[in-house]
């Protein structure tokens, strides 16, 4: 099966860029979108032999996931939990449940789920409540492991290693590449989980999903790597392959991919 996750920085505006045209020529099982930046009925995008499952914030144009599939799932979640929501402190975070950042898909032998992790922003001025939503995702993924296999997907804003970003020490304390964001994604992974794309290429140097606008960062290839296909331990054997499809324009993202078979 192939899966595909994109963060497409609004989806009115790539589907001016050929978005339907990648969509087709990717032919993925599963095709995950961050930032849709979309309310209900602002945009009828149907693809033959696709279900479609949306997540939209509160905010207008802002945030917001969806998940494209040819497999129809046992059950579908959107947001976390309000169990974990409830268990960790409030410090600001919880507003960040109602801006449409998950989706879970379950199946017979995995579970799918889609994310779009808040950016820590300029200053540093969502990190405590960006370090709560690290702690309720990574419970959140733990509590799906304990009873079948987990696929996560999606823009997780942070640059693991330094060979995930172009300029590591002038970005060093930025959002997204924060000694306590990269800290976080190390505890996820410890607590059992997979980064697909190093599993195949764990030395790869110069191979990004995001580029600012500014700068001509992409054209330099000044960028990071802060899209991911995430899975538990476990489905390691089962994994084909891994691509960051840099080639594909249309947002200041580009699409990841893992091939799994199930």
């Amino acid at each position: 099966m192939k899966f595909i996750s994109w963060n497409v920085n609004g989806l009115r505006a790539v589907c001016g860029k050929g978005f339907s045209e990648t969509f087709v020529t990717l032919d993925a099982d599963f095709f995950c979108l961050q930032e849709t930046k979309m309310q209900a009925g602002q945009l009828n995008l149907a693809f033959p032999g696709y279900l479609s499952y949306w997540n939209y914030a509160e905010k207008k144009g802002y945030s917001g996931t969806a998940i494209y599939t040819k497999h129809v799932p046992l059950s579908v979640v959107f947001g976390l939990p309000e169990d974990i929501i409830s268990s960790l402190p409030d410090n600001g975070w919880h507003e960040m449940n109602t801006e449409g950042r998950v989706i879970t898909l379950e199946y017979d032998t995995f579970y799918l789920v889609n994310v779009y992790t808040p950016n820590s922003q300029d200053g540093l001025k969502r990190l405590d409540q960006r370090m709560t939503w690290d702690d309720a995702f990574r419970q959140y993924l733990l509590r799906l492991d304990e009873k079948k296999p987990v696929l996560a997907c999606g823009d997780m804003n942070v640059a693991h290693q330094e060979i995930d970003i172009k300029n590591p020490k002038t970005n060093h304390h930025n959002a997204g590449f924060t000694d306590e964001e990269r800290a976080q994604f190390t505890t996820l992974l410890q607590s059992g989980f997979t980064d697909t794309f190093r599993h195949f290429f764990p030395d790869q140097e110069n191979i990004y999903s995001w580029w600012s606008y500014r700068f001509h960062a992409r054209e330099k290839n000044t960028g990071w790597r802060i899209d991911y296909w995430v899975c538990s331990n476990r489905l390691q054997p089962q994994l084909q392959s891994a691509k960051i499809h840099t080639d594909i324009m249309g947002s200041d993202h580009c699409p990841v991919e893992v091939d799994v078979k199930f």
